[in-house]
């Protein structure tokens, strides 16, 4: 329990953006189930959950604002010495309200906020009673749900509703710009926990510290990468730094941003190029260890679930031969390839085997001319 204990106080803090709880026993009330305290008595999470709710809402309400409207504020966050004259004028935003209110609903949504809380790794920390344990209930979407917006209520009480600091957990937990950007640019952080994961088993390590980059702020240490573009960051008001540490790997990367989110993806997008240049990125082909023609058609899904391309789709047609055995012809597709193969054998099952076989040893063949 005590090393469990540890492992929360170490781990947690460092996944939600680096808020520092002034009272400690808010944080651990996040993850008490309700089952836990009718068997042990104490306070639960359910309160903390509504409260969330609502901080959640008027967060992104607060993102989706900044992001698609005019910035009525924006001379207050640029140094005095850049500052220009600017005349009052009306909000404007490029999108209506009900486009406002589903892409909030989008980012909010229960499925949304359970990949979350699997991302940060967070489940593994709820306190429950013995029945939700025997049922697994920290596989439950809605309890990962419920998690994520209790962990934001104890913030908003804690920090006596600070909403920048509100902001600042409700964006690092949720990394809206991933959900809403649509692949206009790499979700380096998405990428970097990816490659964490698959390499040493384990979460990206992130610190956040907050002032005026400068090479004079801070010490510059052996082993760290920094992005040293010092007057973009100090005419844009970047005074918030993120430094992700990639385990078993000696070097670390930091970075700059109008908040800590924004900081957490350029130390992560430092840190992506870093691993790309040095050839250490993983790719297609490192996610089959044994191509086979037995396991062609499962390792074809594998690559598919973990977002290679969609899932492939066989299509068959059974002939006969002067004899009357049956010819199972299969072909094998896959969306976003052009090129699809196709097998003959006497039975179904054998030309399915072929085709996928051939497919996987074309998706990993294009992998290495690439």
């Amino acid at each position: 329990m005590e090393k469990r204990e540890g492992l929360f106080e170490r781990m947690v803090p460092h996944q939600i953006g680096g808020y520092k709880f002034k009272n400690p026993k808010l944080l651990r009330q996040a993850f008490v189930r309700r089952s836990y305290t009718q068997e042990n008595g104490g306070e639960n999470n359910e309160v903390l959950e509504f409260i969330g709710d609502k901080a959640l809402d008027i967060a992104m309400v607060r993102y989706l604002s900044e992001k698609y409207g005019t910035d009525l504020h924006i001379q207050d966050k640029i140094p005095e010495a850049f500052r220009v004259p600017q005349e009052p004028q009306e909000f404007s935003c490029s999108l209506s309200e009900g486009e406002l209110t589903k892409l909030k609903q989008k980012l909010v949504e229960k499925k949304t906020l359970a990949a979350r809380i699997d991302e940060l790794d967070l489940a593994q920390f709820l306190i429950v009673g013995k029945g939700d344990e025997q049922k697994n209930i920290a596989e439950v979407d809605s309890v990962k749900e419920d998690l994520f917006e209790a962990i934001l209520g104890a913030v908003a009480l804690d920090s006596n509703w600070d909403f920048d600091k509100i902001q600042n957990v409700a964006e690092v937990m949720l990394r809206p710009d991933s959900i809403l950007d649509n692949g206009e640019e790499a979700d380096y952080v998405g990428l970097i926990y990816e490659w964490e994961a698959k390499k040493n088993g384990c979460l990206p390590y992130f610190m956040y510290f907050d002032g005026t980059p400068s090479r004079a702020w801070y010490k510059l240490e052996e082993h760290v990468i920094y992005d040293m573009n010092q007057s973009t960051y100090a005419h844009n008001n970047y005074n918030h730094v993120c430094r992700v540490k990639l385990l078993n790997d000696k070097d670390a990367f930091e970075s700059y941003g109008a908040s800590r989110n924004q900081a957490r993806r350029a130390a992560c997008k430092l840190a992506y190029k870093y691993l790309e240049k040095e050839g250490m990125l993983f790719s297609i082909r490192d996610e089959i260890d044994d191509p086979n023609i037995e396991d062609g058609i499962n390792q074809l899904e594998i690559l598919a679930r973990r977002g290679y391309f969609a899932i492939p789709e066989f299509k068959y047609e059974e002939t006969y031969d002067s004899d009357g055995n049956p010819i199972w012809n299969v072909e094998c597709h896959i969306e976003e390839k052009e090129k699809f193969f196709a097998a003959t054998a006497s039975s179904k099952k054998a030309a399915k085997k072929q085709a996928a076989y051939k497919m996987l040893e074309y998706v990993l063949g294009e992998d290495e001319e690439v």
